[in-house]
């Protein structure tokens, strides 16, 4: 992909067939503010560039029928999530639907190169099946603070090896196309925003528990990144005074006390204390504890798994409960892998919300669980290179 949209008109035409699919010519004039004749004339450069294609007669609305167009049916995104523990790759059309999907266990810790050439073999996998013969753009995910701008993640608390390294820059070179890098949970949000259970909904907040806590920040629509692109990083705000020790160096966040590793190391300590024959019997099978573990016990009724989560969900809610206060959101998605935790895990984050948090904020706030489980972030990904090549270069 070469050609970029020559104006504000013509990337609001692209937007509105990659997000609600092929449409008329008459139907996409009810959409934007301009004339019969200059959307005539915005469609037929758009059509000459080879970002759209017309597509058949439209349905009959009175009168002479209206042609549809689409966006180019040969147009590829990657979309790569890299979590602490695993990358999810895959290739998506233009209008951001899923061809294909490969996922790898991946410990973010061994560096960017490592990771990066997992990365590229996933990629020539899905290329290699026929799925893409190259990429228009790529959107990468990370676990970590990205200044945005630059596409370069800046001292991640989990990603030793990775300060300042060149993520934008360097994928560039080897997909040989456009790449945009933004932290995982804008990606997430993104993905629920664009697919899942934040559809029609322009202000809301979307957590993401996993080895690390984040929170995406939606507002009118469009992701909040803040000044240098650390917006959203709740899991560094203090949830216990002067509590455990924290991997970014402070003490009592909420990151060290409830996400996949805290609560794994709460199970062994559980275990070694006598208090679940159940968690005792996983450690035993497996050798180690993971969350996913701690969600099993939960199911089959422990009661100190079922408190565990319990107590990781109320101080996760507290903290929801501030943000709800400051912030006002229409929504609150709670997503990532501690979400194999299920209703238990989200009563309790509510209870605390509703508690706690003005009736104003609440009185009709709905707290869910994510739709999209581990594509969210793969689409949200794809949705961030497209928002970039569908705007004016």
């Amino acid at each position: 992909m070469t050609a970029r949209p020559a104006n504000a008109h013509q990337a609001k035409l692209l937007k509105l067939l990659r997000d609600g699919g092929p449409n008329s010519r008459a139907q996409l004039g009810d959409e934007v503010d301009l004339s019969r004749s200059k959307l005539a004339v915005e469609v037929d450069r758009l059509l000459e560039t080879g970002l759209i294609v017309a597509d058949g007669l439209a349905a009959s609305r009175g009168g002479r029928r209206s042609h549809n167009i689409r966006l180019a049916p040969a147009l590829r995104f990657l979309g790569v999530d890299i979590g602490a523990t695993s990358i999810d790759v895959a290739v998506t059309n233009a209008e951001l639907e899923i061809l294909g999907h490969l996922n790898q266990p991946m410990d973010v810790r061994e560096g960017p190169v490592a990771v990066f050439e997992q990365v590229l073999s996933m990629a020539a996998k899905l290329k290699a099946s026929g799925l893409a013969e190259g990429f228009d753009g790529a959107g990468i995910g990370v676990p970590g603070p990205v200044r945005f701008p630059e596409g370069v993640p800046v001292a991640p608390p989990i990603m030793p090896g990775w300060d300042g390294f060149p993520v934008r820059e360097a994928l560039s070179q080897e997909l040989g196309c456009p790449v945009m890098v933004d932290n995982d949970v804008n990606l997430m949000a993104m993905g629920e925003m664009h697919a899942g259970v934040a559809r029609s909904v322009g202000d809301f907040l979307c957590v993401k528990i996993g080895t690390g806590i984040g929170c995406g920040i939606v507002a009118g629509g469009e992701v909040h990144r803040g000044v240098t692109g650390s917006a959203g990083d709740i899991g560094h705000i203090q949830a216990v005074p002067d509590g455990r020790p924290c991997a970014c160096g402070n003490r009592g966040c909420l990151e060290a006390h409830f996400s996949g590793a805290a609560l794994a190391r709460d199970a062994v300590e559980a275990v070694e204390q006598g208090r679940s024959e159940e968690l005792a019997a996983r450690l035993a099978a497996n050798g180690t504890l993971t969350a996913a573990d701690v969600a099993v016990a939960a199911a089959a009724g422990d009661a100190t798994a079922l408190d565990l989560i319990r107590e990781g969900g109320n101080r996760t809610g507290q903290v929801i409960a501030g943000l709800v206060s400051f912030f006002n959101p229409g929504l609150v998605v709670i997503g990532g892998g501690v979400t194999g935790l299920g209703h238990t895990l989200l009563a309790a984050i509510r209870t605390q919300v509703y508690r706690q948090s003005l009736p104003l904020a609440t009185g009709n706030l709905p707290i869910v669980l994510g739709e999209l489980g581990p594509t969210a972030g793969v689409i949200g990904a794809a949705r961030l290179i497209s928002d970039h090549l569908f705007s004016p270069a």
